[in-house]
């Protein structure tokens, strides 16, 4: 089932007098369940997409529909709505309160919520969302206390207590060394397999791209191709069988 479909993604931004085209016609659709990476050098636009994709910003041409709702004209608030429901975030500095838990940090989303949810309720949800996220043993750590690993982590716990069908990973594993940046990559593809999340990651890096089900690449603004990832590790390796 299509979860995500763009027609004619553009965006233009203005710089004084000049025009500047970031995307130039994007068209795209992602099925609910897919972990995808999205691709490209420095200024190819996939991070201008992301934030569209992630209800960040709007477009300046075309739709983009989420779930059967187009977004696109979608008011800042209503966008906002649409993203503590429906859109998990992790950056690649994590982004956690330094002087708060790891229980309270994965909490707080929850604090924009229209569940309503008691202060009981909320604790036992971040409990569990750390739980299945591998950290059940530190609930009471503060940011210092933890490794990197252990940090990104608690961010992808915090994106995903809500429960949105769609969670963005923008450079997940920027500032991990490669054993923690596997581990991490090893915690999207099983939430990814488990849970049913749809997965989009956004990276300059071709071995977290290679841990995605489908590639796309970017280039000046346009879609250059989309590729399963096994076919994307075969032209990174030079085409080794």
């Amino acid at each position: 089932m299509e979860l995500i479909t763009l027609h004619g993604i553009e965006k233009t931004y203005q710089m004084g007098d000049i025009a500047v085209p970031v995307l130039k016609g994007i068209s795209l659709a992602i099925n609910q369940g897919e972990l995808i990476a999205l691709t490209g050098s420095s200024g190819s636009g996939k991070s201008t997409l992301m934030n569209i994709l992630g209800c960040l910003d709007r477009p300046t041409a075309g739709e983009y529909w989420l779930e059967g709702q187009e977004t696109s004209q979608l008011s800042a608030d209503a966008r906002a709505l649409l993203r503590n429901r429906k859109l998990g975030f992790v950056f690649q500095s994590f982004n956690l309160l330094a002087r708060t838990s790891a229980l309270e940090n994965v909490a707080m989303p929850l604090t924009y919520s229209t569940e309503n949810l008691s202060d009981a309720e909320t604790r036992k949800r971040a409990a569990e969302m750390l739980a299945r996220v591998g950290l059940a043993d530190r609930l009471n750590h503060h940011p210092a206390q933890l490794s990197g690993g252990q940090q990104q982590r608690v961010a992808i716990a915090r994106a995903l207590i809500n429960r949105p069908p769609v969670l963005f990973a923008d450079e997940p594993t920027g500032n991990l060394d490669s054993k923690t940046s596997e581990e991490v990559l090893q915690m999207f593809e099983q939430l990814n397999a488990e849970d049913g999340i749809t997965i989009i990651m956004v990276t300059h890096d071709p071995k977290v791209a290679g841990h995605a089900k489908r590639v796309i690449r970017m280039e000046d603004g346009l879609i250059l191709d989309t590729l399963p990832a096994a076919d994307q590790r075969r032209e990174t390796s030079g085409g080794a069988a």
